[in-house]
């Protein structure tokens, strides 16, 4: 049986890969950031239109988020796509030195134009399977906006739009052909704002507010915090606003944006409300009023044996890429360029037996043994809203060269790599065939679902962050968009 849905998917992906590699790389010019990504979006949705999908936009409030769906039915597949890019990480394509298509522009530095136009070849395939076998059930594509920071799975996991859903699949571009058991850690992503007020710094210091003082303060207080939280939680800040540039003028206003991690959402919750109290401490401190709002939030991720062991068997019967000299070469160009530091962190995750065959050749001609021990990730994704709603699993794919960092613009410039489409279209396909196999065997699903009500131990999903918290508007010009949050702060 795993044969024949192989010989199947891989001729139809492969007689179609021109559709999704000009998807995929058109996502990859447009480099739309969270919430923004207005042309990456409307080129999903036409592309799912045209093949016959009905599709839902603005789902969940998300200006960008969509749902498209073919078949009647159960079960209800649902395939993940992600498309947002990030921020300053603007660089030429195919180019292994650092070389900015626009100084300070965003770039696709985690994937997700080979994400988005992967899980799009999965469900296609999937469709095609469904119509070629006249077979009942419904596969959906969501397009799942801004999962850097942003969220967009929290929402929809919020709005009930997983619920009827048996199975769920995903992917993300990777150095390695690999399925992936582990969690991951959940986070909240929170926006602090002090108000002050302005005053002459030499000739009336008295008389000023300093929220800049409260910024720095809370950055000091959180800083302390470190020491008494568990090992595995991790704080990052960034200061977005310093209330200006004259050192004669107290700051009037200043802002901070904290990302709070931690293995479980609970702990995230608790270590969050010793955040906030240092918040308030500094604005106590420094005469200032603070005020937040929430920027995203993501639950950590339940991950679901019975599905991964399928994916993985599905991944290691499919034919592996076959790279060709030129692309050899490529990934060796940029491998060279990658600092020492990754690749010693990628040799610790790997082995020395996989880290000495990978710097010879940097691109992954093999998949990865299955894992029999779940490990945390040490970074989070929204994907872990889905999973506490419905069983579901992931694969990696060699689209990257070895020790790639990602967010990082060594992962731009192989974006449109002829290597990056290969991997994306093996993922296509490992997602399609475990979909597939679950649309012909109800005991798989049955058992996926077992396993995530014995992993959860009778927890319920609970979003990140409050209901009133609301995906920002979007507002349109003639190509380009702005973010205008309408949530209202919470002032203390």
């Amino acid at each position: 049986m795993n044969k024949d849905i192989i010989e199947e998917v891989t001729a139809y992906i492969e007689g179609t890969r021109d559709l999704f590699i000009d998807v995929s790389d058109s996502i990859w010019d447009f480099a739309e950031t969270r919430f923004e990504e207005v042309e990456s979006a409307d080129l999903l949705c036409k592309t799912l239109e045209q093949e016959g999908f009905a599709v839902e936009k603005g789902v969940a409030g998300l200006a960008t988020g969509f749902v498209g769906s073919f078949g009647n039915g159960s079960p209800v597949i649902a395939v993940l796509g992600e498309f947002d890019a990030l921020a300053s990480l603007s660089q030429q394509a195919g180019t292994a030195a650092f070389d900015p298509v626009v100084p300070g522009a965003n770039g696709h530095g985690c994937g997700h134009n080979l994400l988005g136009a992967g899980s799009l070849a999965a469900a296609f395939a999937v469709k095609n399977y469904l119509q070629q076998h006249g077979l009942s059930g419904t596969v959906r594509y969501y397009g799942c906006p801004a999962e850097e920071s942003g969220s967009g799975k929290a929402y929809m996991a919020r709005a009930g739009l997983f619920q009827d859903v048996d199975v769920a699949f995903c992917w993300h571009p990777a150095t390695m052909n690999v399925v992936m058991h582990m969690s991951s850690l959940a986070n909240l992503h929170v926006h602090f704002k002090f108000a002050g007020r302005s005053a002459h710094a030499a000739a009336a210091p008295h008389l000023g507010r300093s929220a800049l003082d409260a910024v720095e303060l809370m950055n000091v207080g959180v800083n302390y915090l470190r020491e008494h939280m568990i090992s595995d939680a991790r704080i990052h800040y960034a200061v977005t606003n310093t209330g200006g540039f004259a050192p004669n003028v107290v700051q009037a206003e200043a802002e901070v944006n904290y990302l709070v991690r931690a293995p479980k959402s609970a702990q995230v919750a608790e270590l969050f409300e010793r955040v906030l109290d240092v918040a308030r401490g500094a604005a106590l401190m420094t005469g200032t009023k603070m005020s937040y709002h929430y920027e995203g939030g993501a639950s950590n991720l339940i991950p679901n044996a019975a599905l991964e062991g399928k994916m993985h068997e599905f991944l290691s019967e499919l034919e592996l890429p076959v790279y060709t000299e030129d692309e050899m070469a490529f990934a060796q160009e940029i491998f060279a360029m990658i600092p020492e530091e990754d690749k010693t962190s990628a040799s610790r995750q790997s082995g020395k037996t996989v880290h000495d065959m990978l710097s010879a050749r940097p691109l992954a001609g093999f998949v990865a043994p299955l894992m029999d021990t779940m490990r945390v990730m040490p970074a989070s994704t929204d994907v872990g809203d889905v999973s506490w709603n419905v069983p579901t699993a992931q694969c990696g794919t060699a689209t990257w060269a070895y020790a790639t960092p990602i967010h990082a613009w060594q992962t731009v410039a192989q974006g449109k790599s002829s290597y990056a489409h290969k991997g994306m279209l093996l993922a296509g396909k490992a997602m399609a065939c475990t979909a597939i196999a679950a649309l012909l065997d109800p005991a798989l699903i049955e058992q996926a679902k077992a396993e995530l009500a014995e992993r959860l131990e009778g927890e319920s999903y609970v979003c990140p962050f409050p209901d009133d918290v609301l995906p920002p508007k979007l507002s349109f010009s003639s190509k380009a968009v702005a973010a205008a949050s309408e949530q209202t702060p919470v002032k203390v």
